[in-house]
C-alpha cells in the first residue's frame, strides 16, 4: 500500500482522518486545553478563594497541586488504557466526567473537598491530553507533517492560557470563584458533543494492543529503558515545572508585589501567552527548514537566559512591573518552542506504542508540574525571587537531561525530511 503525503499506512487502515483535518486538529487542541484551562481560569482569584474558604494561600495553591496530580495519574493510565481499547471511549468517557467533578469543585464547601474534587476533575481532564497526543501519532509518525501537526496542537492550545485569565477575570469581577468551575463544566459539554461529531477512532482493532492492559503497561516499562526518550521527557517535564511555577506563583508576584488589579493581572497574563502561542506557530514554520533539535536548543536558551537575566535584576535592583513582565514574556516564548518540540521527538520514539508514550510523557511532566507548582507560595510571595529562581533551576535541569540522555546534536527522533540518525 502507498503511503499518503499526510498519512500513515495505520491512518489509511481505518479510511484515514475526516474530510476536514483542521476541524478535527481543532477538536483535539480543545480536548488538549482541558488542563490550561482548569488551571487558569480559576487563578486570578487565588486571593478571593483564599478569603472565601478561609484558608492560605500557599493552601490555595495545594488545589492547584492536587489537579496537577491528578492530570499527572490520568495520563499514566489512561494512555496505555487507550492503546489497548482505543482512542474515542477513552476521550468520551474523560470528557463527560470532567463536566461531573468540575460540578463538584464548584459546590466545594472547604479548601479539602475542593482539593478532593480536583484532583478527580485532574484524572478526567488527563484523558484529552493524553489521547489527543496519540491520535496525532496515529496519523502522521514518521511524515514530514508531524512537527507542523503537533505545533498546530499546540499552537491553538495556546489560546487557553489566553482565554482562561480573561475570562476568569471577568467572571470573578461579576460573581465568585464558583461560578469559574460552573463554566468549566459548561466547556466539559462541548467536548462530548465534539467527540462525538467530529473525532472518529484512529486506531484500528487489528493494531491494538493485545494482551489486555497487562501488556500495555509492560509496553510503558519498556519505553522507560530508552534514554533518548527518557532524556527528552525530562527535558519538556522540567521545563514544564518551569512554567507552572510561573502559572501558580505570577498571581501573587503581579497582584500583592506589584498591586495590580486581578483584570489587569490576566491581561499581562494573556499578553504572555501570545508570546507562548506566537513561538508555537512560528516552531511549526521553522520546523520545515531546521532540525527540531535545533529548535528545541534555542528555544531553551532563550528561556533559560531570559529568566537568569531576571533573577539578576530582582536580586540587584529589585526587578519592577516591567521588567519582570518584560523578562517572563521572554521566558515563555522559549517554552512554546521547547513544549512542541519534545512532544514531536518523544512521540515519535515512542511511535510502537503511542498511548504509553504520550502517558509518561504527560505524567512525568505533571508530576514535577504539581511538585513546582507550591514551592514559590511555601518560600515567600513577598517578592518574586523564589518563583524566579525555581523557573531558573527548572530550565538549567532541563539542560542537563538534554546534555546527559537526549544528545540533541544526535538527532533522535526527526521527522524523513531532516532526519540525521535513525532513533
Amino acid at each position: 500500500m502507498t503511503q499518503d503525503r499526510t498519512l500513515t499506512p495505520s491512518a489509511v487502515t481505518v479510511g484515514g482522518p475526516p474530510k476536514h483535518v483542521g476541524r478535527l486538529i481543532f477538536v483535539l487542541a480543545a480536548l488538549t486545553a482541558v488542563a490550561p484551562l482548569a488551571t487558569d481560569m480559576y487563578v486570578p482569584g487565588f486571593p478571593d478563594l483564599a478569603r472565601s474558604l478561609g484558608t492560605t494561600d500557599s493552601s490555595v495553591q495545594l488545589s492547584m497541586t492536587a489537579f496537577l496530580v491528578g492530570l499527572a495519574v490520568g495520563q499514566v493510565l489512561l494512555g496505555p488504557i487507550s492503546d489497548a481499547t482505543g482512542r474515542r471511549r477513552v476521550l468520551l468517557a474523560g470528557a463527560a466526567l470532567f463536566t461531573v467533578f468540575s460540578i463538584a469543585c464548584a459546590v466545594a464547601p472547604d479548601v479539602n473537598v475542593l482539593n478532593v474534587a480536583r484532583l478527580l476533575e485532574g484524572v478526567a481532564g488527563a484523558a484529552g491530553m493524553v489521547v489527543s497526543r496519540a491520535v496525532l501519532t496515529d496519523w502522521f509518525h514518521g511524515t514530514p507533517e508531524a512537527p507542523r501537526r503537533f505545533a498546530a496542537l499546540s499552537a491553538i492550545v495556546s489560546v487557553a492560557p489566553v482565554a482562561a485569565p480573561v475570562i476568569g477575570g471577568l467572571i470573578l469581577g461579576v460573581a465568585s470563584w464558583r461560578v469559574v468551575f460552573l463554566v468549566l463544566a459548561g466547556f466539559g459539554v462541548l467536548l462530548v458533543v465534539g467527540v462525538l461529531v467530529w473525532v472518529p477512532e484512529s486506531l484500528p482493532v487489528s493494531r491494538r494492543r493485545s494482551g489486555g492492559l497487562a501488556s500495555t503497561f509492560r509496553a510503558m516499562a519498556g519505553l522507560v529503558g530508552r534514554r533518548a526518550l527518557v532524556g527528552y521527557i525530562l527535558a519538556s517535564s522540567f521545563a514544564g515545572a518551569g512554567l507552572f511555577t510561573y502559572i501558580a506563583g505570577s498571581t501573587f508576584v503581579f497582584q500583592e508585589v506589584y498591586g495590580v488589579s486581578p483584570t489587569q493581572y490576566s491581561f499581562v497574563f494573556a499578553v504572555n501567552a501570545l508570546g507562548l502561542l506566537a513561538s508555537s506557530v512560528l516552531f511549526g514554520r521553522l520546523s520545515a527548514r531546521f532540525r527540531v533539535n535545533t529548535l528545541l536548543v534555542g528555544g531553551l536558551a532563550v528561556a533559560t537566559v531570559a529568566t537568569l537575566v531576571l533573577l539578576v535584576l530582582v536580586v540587584t535592583t529589585g526587578g519592577g512591573f516591567v521588567v519582570t513582565w518584560v523578562c517572563l514574556l521572554l521566558t515563555v516564548t522559549g517554552l512554546g518552542i521547547i513544549l512542541p518540540a519534545t512532544m514531536t521527538i518523544a512521540q515519535s520514539l515512542g511511535h510502537d506504542a503511542p498511548g504509553a508514550a504520550s502517558g509518561l510523557l504527560g505524567g512525568v511532566q505533571f508530576v514535577l508540574g504539581a511538585a513546582a507548582s507550591p514551592l514559590a507560595g511555601l518560600f515567600g510571595t513577598a517578592s518574586p525571587t523564589p518563583m524566579v529562581g525555581i523557573m531558573l533551576v527548572s530550565f538549567a535541569l532541563a539542560a542537563l537531561a538534554l546534555g546527559l540522555l537526549a544528545r540533541p546534536w544526535q538527532g533522535h527522533g526527526e521527522p524523513a525530511r531532516t532526519a540525521t540518525r535513525e532513533p
